[in-house]
């Protein structure tokens, strides 16, 4: 699967499901530190970041469970796929998310792993607060109502 491009930017790693799961307040891009074959994996597009998170620990942001797997040309010094890779940000950006995640209810959630426009690959975090069954079902309602509303318009008119 060769990365997708939007605006300058190519998608590698996208959450699709994080913004049912959860409601998306504050986005904020931040780096990634990475070694060279997790780089070379990503830019084959190989990356999941489907189950990951973000956590403060030490003064620092980590992002955690998301997998880069090993780089199909490296050799026995290649990267272990799921370790936890350090976030950059800005003291002020990194000290706003914390305090939103000591709140309740709270958490950091990644929702797309792509290079920029100068290449640096940039992790789009968000601040989701976790949804409830019941509003798990209204969205879905109104997804479903707004795609039906659409079909009747198109053949109306």
């Amino acid at each position: 699967m060769a990365p997708k491009k939007t605006d300058n930017k190519k998608v590698v790693a996208e959450n699709r499901r994080a913004r049912f799961d959860y409601r998306i307040g504050d986005v904020l891009e931040a780096g990634i530190m990475l070694v060279g074959t997790e780089v070379k994996a990503l830019r084959e597009g190989k990356a999941t970041i489907a189950e990951s998170y973000a956590s403060p620990e030490n003064g620092e942001l980590w992002l955690i469970n998301a997998n880069i797997p090993e780089y199909s040309a490296g050799n026995r010094q290649n990267h272990i796929p799921k370790r936890p890779r350090k976030l950059l940000l800005h003291k002020k950006e990194m000290a706003r998310m914390v305090q939103s995640v000591e709140r309740k209810g709270f958490t950091l959630v990644p929702l797309r792993l792509y290079f920029n426009e100068r290449g640096i690959a940039k992790l789009e975090l968000g601040i989701g607060e976790g949804k409830k069954l019941h509003d798990k079902r209204d969205t879905q309602k109104d997804r479903d109502w707004s795609r039906q509303k659409q079909r009747l318009m198109r053949d109306r008119g």
